[in-house]
């Protein structure tokens, strides 16, 4: 894909995503160049630069909604998000839905120590 290509690709994954976000009013997006959500001083989303969203749980969550969502481990940047999970582009026309598993990785931050 081209450069330009990709670029539109990830405006668009950034409307969906501050969509996404807007739905739950607990919390904000941050981020500039690297849109993501945080809590609790740990991030629990992200939007990564190929436009995929990824959210944290629990490992044992992670595990489970792996298999669910039929989805794989979360990367940024080529690196492991450990506790994250890749949203298939299938769930993305569904942000209500979509917005109940983000609101879960909120609560399931803030029930960790604070950094």
């Amino acid at each position: 894909m081209n450069k330009q290509k990709n670029q539109t690709i990830w405006e668009e994954r950034l409307k969906t995503y501050e969509e996404l976000v807007s739905k739950c009013p607990r919390f904000e997006r941050k981020g500039k160049t690297m849109p993501y959500t945080s809590a609790n001083g740990y991030m629990f989303s992200l939007l990564n630069k190929a436009g995929e969203i990824g959210i944290r749980f629990s490992k044992e969550v992670q595990k489970k909604y792996m298999e669910e969502f039929d989805s794989s481990v979360f990367k940024s940047y080529n690196s492991i998000m450990h506790g994250y999970v890749l949203i298939p582009e299938v769930m993305l026309g569904d942000l209500d839905n979509l917005a109940k598993y983000l609101n879960e990785s909120y609560d399931y931050v803030m029930t960790l120590e604070p950094k």
